[in-house]
């Protein structure tokens, strides 16, 4: 594979010393490993060589891949979810919660500012807020399959769309005149800041594509 090119790929990521699964795109994999979301549209998922859109280790691995080969690839924790970083662990004043209507609670995982992180204690008004990545500090081992190749406009138009929202690729729909492409989504709203990020993605990935247009369609009601 090379730069640019727009491949479906299946995986499941383990923490390597326990085996644990965290991640993967087959729904009865993530049913077993307890981690199965019903809000996730499970599948292979498309991601552009080049673009950063998964792990270095994992893109590198993708690369030396044909369609229809799976592989099996170690990360040390360096060059996985980085290693842990105690100026990330930070004492939160109780009020602080208070303030955005928080309640804390050990393992609870809490927002702010979309700084993610899990309270690790809770004692009087002070509260321990682990803000490192969840996988910070530990060695992963993923199984990759490149399921096939995305290579007609509209079909690429569809990928980079199902990347950023998740959504089936039957819940959109396509139309591309000349330079330009037109997307229906269908069951579903997008922001604008996430429309300027799949057009963007698009005019930068997709040849011959210089404008994005996104399509609203309301039905009469019965």
């Amino acid at each position: 594979m090379k730069q640019g090119d727009i491949v479906n790929i299946e995986f499941t990521g383990r923490i390597k010393d326990t085996g644990d699964i965290f991640d993967t795109t087959n729904e009865e994999t993530a049913k077993l490993a307890g981690i199965h979301s019903p809000k996730t549209n499970y599948g292979p998922v498309p991601i552009i060589i080049g673009a950063n859109q998964i792990l270095p280790g994992m893109e590198d691995a993708v690369k030396e891949m044909n369609v229809g080969d799976s592989k099996k690839i170690d990360l040390a924790s360096e060059k996985a979810f980085g290693e842990k970083n105690a100026e990330l662990v930070k004492i939160i004043p109780m009020s602080v919660f208070k303030e955005n209507n928080l309640e804390p609670a050990i393992d609870r995982i809490v927002d702010f500012n979309g700084l993610k992180g899990k309270i690790l204690s809770v004692d009087g008004g002070r509260v321990k807020v682990d803000f490192n990545h969840p996988l910070a500090g530990k060695d992963i081992q993923y199984e990759i399959e490149v399921k096939g190749e995305v290579t007609e406009t509209g079909e690429k138009v569809k990928a980079i769309v199902r990347y950023f929202t998740g959504i089936k690729y039957e819940d959109s729909e396509v139309t591309v005149n000349s330079a330009e492409t037109a997307i229906m989504i269908k069951k579903f709203g997008l922001t604008r800041q996430l429309k300027e990020n799949i057009s963007d993605t698009i005019m930068k990935w997709v040849d011959g594509i210089s404008k994005v247009s996104f399509v609203d369609v309301f039905e009469k009601k019965n």
